[in-house]
């Protein structure tokens, strides 16, 4: 295996915040025409065909007719204002749509798509190319007795598993039969997962601080648009993100002149430490002082919004029942008759706002609103613009001024459609994107990801203009978290997987993607009269269609790469109570069992699926089902205990010794694994605990739910219920919250019924004639094991970054 770094040198590309394009210069491209001529797919290498993809069936463009009985979606742009109508907006496009300058053709052409045909990063200036990227080798030292432990093991658990088939237990049958199924899965899980050694709503203020990180990111102004998809239709966020706008005028320069770094305010400010650290400029504590004024103010505009919003509505909804009652008395009409009046929401230009309204009504409610589309910050100027030096303000006179252009958009719903959730919403800004500045690559962000290092763009691009890097269709960052208590006991920094399991994968065709933090090429979204969401752009079908939009690209012989940078690229929240964090756990584990059960199950992948990465797909849709194995294996000690009889008849030395062989191994192999990813040993012991936890309940939800969909089309749902903590001076409030799911019930069981068998097995060895401690300390052992994975200690210790 191995890890590939990028080098410093930029590169003139232009690139996307949360999900957008921005402006380049076109160029020709390959692209499959509708009369069949043909192009290469730099991902499989092969000609375009006139049905491509993975599975035979008819296309076609777009469709926007309704079902019988239902209107149409009308594709059409608004102002606040509904002054003009922009239908081409959405509708397919016969120039360069979707490509623009994604994709460099070299001068020869081939295919059949013209001169622009064919596929490569071509080297205009013919000058020696410098490489951008260098892979490390993992050190010999680590992988080779990685490996071996691993062969090593394997041989072991084989002969295990044949004495155990071939010395079945005759007292105790039943005990032995289910014993003997959950370790032949386990074995079976475990060389599974050796291959790998493997939006939703945010408070406005959280937002505005994720778009005012990516406007002040490290990359050419004139090359770089964020959009940010507002799903909702709220004019809460509208708003929200007009006072950002706003304040990036301030933000940005500050940025740029003084080197910040975060550059989410909100973080910035919160720094311990002192922040004079590193800068050199004289007036650095001055403009850092207004700056933050300016800060605070704007957080203040920010949270009095909602109310802002609701005594101008209110306003003008008075204001409209007076005109209604004047004109009925103007008409003579009885004006005791009560007066119906839809309650509005409005906008500061007295006009109604186009998307949801606080009081929904027809038109106006959440999946029933029309779609908005603004540019906020309009697209810059080509050469820089300094600032001024102006008394009492701050001196930007030798810092570029400009600002990235920046879209507010909310794609159009109507009742009756499937809108596919955020799968939808990424089409929708990946569609209006390329009509609007069709940059060559898309950086996806989800709202609470914030830009943690704004060197972050440069590095991943990298990869994409490297020689050799135009199979490459995304660059996925491991995902960090913050506000997460020292301890982690829940496993929310998921360590093990970020820096473990990608890591490994990168060593195969790539990593997985994982929803946020991810760089694609929009050329590898490209589509030609197909359906977005089947073959094309974010998949739907799936609760976890970043999943599986990864593994269609993979599955058409592009790869991936995994980007992990000296200092963290993006930072965002966790779920950090228990119960948030299982039905987090329970919405990727149903995504897994819905892969297993369609088309995209690896099983049915093509050849283009090198035979490593399709196990490691194989895994993301069979873990779950580990479950219904696990939860049994746990029960096995009490019931061993409480029976009086063992997994196996004698505890016999070779029994002993293929156990300890197996645990050696386990042990070298953990140890080996935390020095290679560098994952520290709490950090492993962690993720071991809450893998049984989440195994023996979301996991096991998440199969029961998908079976029950899948063969009967029923859909359950799991509640919770909550119960507020009082101490809420304790920056870690929030992890000792009591949310009572039913989730919860399975491990509880668990823990209850071994516990209780200890204590009556020990009770009854004691008064027992001839007491057979052999059989109680073997079932004690692993009830106790069983027990040590539920138990989790608290730490208050503070790890802030200074």
């Amino acid at each position: 295996m191995a890890s590939s770094q990028p080098s410093k040198r930029p590169s003139k590309v232009t690139v996307a915040g949360a999900g957008g394009g921005s402006t380049g210069q076109p160029v020709k491209f390959a692209r499959r025409t509708s009369s069949g001529q043909t192009g290469l797919c730099p991902g499989c290498k092969e000609p375009y065909k006139p049905n491509d993809g993975e599975d035979d069936g008819p296309t076609g463009s777009l469709s926007v007719s309704g079902p019988d009985g239902k209107r149409a979606m009308s594709l059409v742009r608004q102002n606040q204002k509904g002054e003009f109508d922009n239908k081409g907006l959405f509708n397919e496009t016969s120039g360069s749509y979707g490509i623009g300058s994604a994709y460099w053709p070299p001068d020869d052409g081939g295919g059949g798509g013209g001169k622009g045909s064919g596929g490569g990063f071509g080297d205009p200036a013919d000058k020696p190319w410098r490489p951008l990227t260098r892979r490390l080798p993992m050190p010999k030292s680590i992988i080779s007795p990685y490996r071996l432990l691993i062969v090593v093991r394997f041989i072991v658990l084989c002969f295990y598993l044949t004495w155990r088939i071939s010395h079945p237990n005759d007292e105790a049958m039943w005990l032995w039969f289910m014993s003997i199924v959950c370790e032949m899965w386990f074995a079976f899980s475990w060389i599974l997962d050796q291959i790998q050694s493997f939006v939703r709503k945010e408070p406005p203020l959280v937002t505005a601080n994720t778009i005012l990180s990516i406007l002040a990111v490290e990359y050419p102004v004139e090359k770089l648009a964020c959009y940010i998809s507002d799903d909702g239709g709220a004019l809460l966020t509208f708003e929200a993100m007009a006072e950002a706008c706003s304040f990036a005028d301030l933000w940005v320069p500050f940025c740029r002149k003084h080197d910040i770094e975060p550059r989410n305010p909100d973080t910035y400010f919160s720094l311990k430490g002192d922040p004079t650290k590193n800068k050199t400029r004289m007036d650095f504590v001055k403009d850092r002082r207004r700056v933050k004024r300016e800060y605070d103010e704007f957080k203040v505009r920010i949270n009095n919004l909602p109310d802002s919003i609701r005594r101008r509505s209110d306003a003008f909804n008075a204001r409209e029942e007076m005109k209604i009652f004047k004109s009925i008395r103007e008409r003579g009409v009885d004006p005791t008759e009560p007066i119906k009046v839809k309650r509005a929401t409005w906008m500061a230009d007295g006009t109604h706002w186009p998307g949801t309204w606080t009081n929904p009504s027809r038109d106006h409610a959440k999946g029933d609103h029309a779609g908005i589309l603004q540019i906020m910050l309009k697209p810059p100027s080509p050469d820089p613009l300094h600032g001024s030096g102006e008394e009492g303000l701050i001196d930007y006179s030798d810092v570029d001024i400009r600002l990235p252009m920046f879209v507010y958009m909310s794609r159009e719903k109507r009742s009756g459609y499937d809108h596919n959730k955020k799968a939808g919403a990424m089409n929708a800004l990946v569609r209006s994107s390329a009509v609007l500045s069709n940059g060559p690559f898309i950086l996806n962000l989800d709202c609470d990801h914030y830009i943690y290092n704004c060197m972050a763009v440069r590095e991943g691009i990298c990869f994409m203009m490297d020689r050799g890097g135009e199979d490459i269709c995304y660059i996925q960052f491991p995902q960090r978290f913050e506000g997460i208590d020292p301890s982690d006991r829940y496993a929310n920094h998921n360590t093990v997987f970020f820096d473990g399991n990608m890591r490994a994968l990168d060593g195969v065709q790539g990593p997985f993607y994982v929803g946020t933090g991810c760089m694609f090429r929009r050329f590898a979204l490209y589509e030609d009269k197909t359906e977005w969401g089947d073959r094309v752009g974010w998949i739907y079908g799936s609760v976890t269609e970043d999943v599986v939009t990864g593994y269609r690209m993979h599955n058409r012989g592009w790869r991936s790469i995994y980007c992990l940078t000296k200092r963290d690229a993006f930072r965002g929240s966790a779920p950090i109570n228990l119960t948030d964090r299982l039905h987090q756990v329970l919405r990727w584990a149903t995504g897994s069992v819905e892969i297993f059960f369609s088309r995209n199950n690896a099983f049915l992948a093509s050849k283009r699926l090198k035979w490593l990465q399709r196990l490691a797909y194989i895994n993301v849709g069979v873990y779950p089902f580990t479950s219904l194995f696990l939860i049994v294996y746990c029960f096995l000690p009490a019931l061993s205990l409480l029976s009086g009889h063992f997994i196996v008849k004698n505890l016999n030395a070779t029994f002993l010794m293929y156990l300890l062989l197996m645990t050696l191994c386990l042990i070298g192999l953990a140890v080996l694994e935390v020095r290679w990813s560098e994952v520290s040993l709490e950090d492993w012991w962690r993720n071991e605990q809450f893998w049984l936890i989440s195994g023996t309940s979301a996991h096991l939800a998440a199969v029961i739910q998908g079976l029950l969909k899948v063969m009967a089309g029923i859909e359950i749902s799991f509640t919770l219920t909550s119960k507020a903590v009082e101490d809420s001076d304790d920056a870690y409030a929030e992890l000792y919250l009591v949310k009572w799911t039913s989730l919860m019930i399975p491990p509880i069981v668990i823990a209850m019924i071994n516990v209780l068998a200890m204590v009556v097995a020990f009770s009854r060895t004691i008064y027992s004639i001839s007491p057979q401690w052999g059989k109680f300390v073997g079932g004690a052992f692993f009830s106790f094991w069983v027990l040590a994975h539920f138990l989790t200690v608290r730490n208050t210790s503070d790890n802030s970054e200074q």
